[in-house]
């Protein structure tokens, strides 16, 4: 896949609730009714439809995940403004701690420069 090419997660998630879980649809509508969707919108209509709730499935799922810049300072800043330590939100997103220490690190080091 080509940089800067995004998937249209707006027909992807409409399609699957449509044609395999319709009965999700009312929980999904606020978000799908968004412009645009972020990698956290992304997430929480999985959750929604697949109900990743058990913890093998999310670590499976997790392998796969990637984020890109403006979705990790999405949820570095949901962690200020929830005053989230890193655990909590490794938690709430599915995420290793390690890789929130690293984006930390990462990007509070590149904000300082």
């Amino acid at each position: 896949m080509e940089r800067g090419i995004k998937p249209n997660y707006h027909k992807i998630y409409k399609d699957l609730i449509e044609k395999k879980y319709p009965e999700k649809e009312k929980k999904c509508i606020r978000i799908l009714s968004k412009k645009e969707l972020s990698a956290i919108d992304v997430i929480e209509l999985s959750q929604i439809i697949f109900n990743t709730e058990k913890k093998e499935e999310i670590r499976r799922n997790q392998k796969h995940r990637s984020y890109d810049r403006s979705a990790i300072l999405q949820m570095l800043n949901y962690q200020k403004e929830n005053g989230l330590n890193n655990t909590e939100l490794a938690k709430h997103f599915s995420l290793s701690r390690n890789s929130v220490a690293k984006w930390k690190k990462i990007f509070y080091r590149s904000v300082d420069n």
